[in-house]
């Protein structure tokens, strides 16, 4: 997880290719709590956060949300009180970049902190 969370996010154009199942393979176990989730067809990094209450459930929330926009890559965020689960894919190809595995990545030393 060390070389992901210090890389950046590139620019992910319509057409790039998606994670391979090899790089999928080698990438998920790097990534602690982090699970593959399929949905519409769509191939997605998702992982529930949980905290003492609501209002640290919604400072992680903002944490996240300014990782997303320095990043330019944005992922869902269901917030409830104590639980937040953020899942990262990328729309653009309808499945996993190299983008999402670097903000899981992030998304979990946000949550350290």
């Amino acid at each position: 997880m060390t070389q992901l969370k210090q890389q950046q996010c590139t620019v992910c154009r319509p057409g790039a290719a998606p994670v391979s199942d090899a790089e999928l393979d080698r990438l998920l176990p790097e990534l602690a709590g982090w699970q593959l989730e399929v949905r519409d067809g769509v191939k997605q990094l998702e992982k529930q956060f949980r905290f003492p209450n609501y209002a640290q459930s919604m400072a992680f929330t903002q944490r996240v949300a300014e990782l997303a926009e320095a990043e330019d890559h944005h992922p869902a965020i269901l917030t409830e009180w104590g639980r937040v689960t953020v899942t990262w894919w990328t729309h653009t190809i309808n499945g996993l970049h190299i983008n999402d595995f670097i903000c899981a990545a992030k998304t979990d030393q946000l949550a350290e902190q």
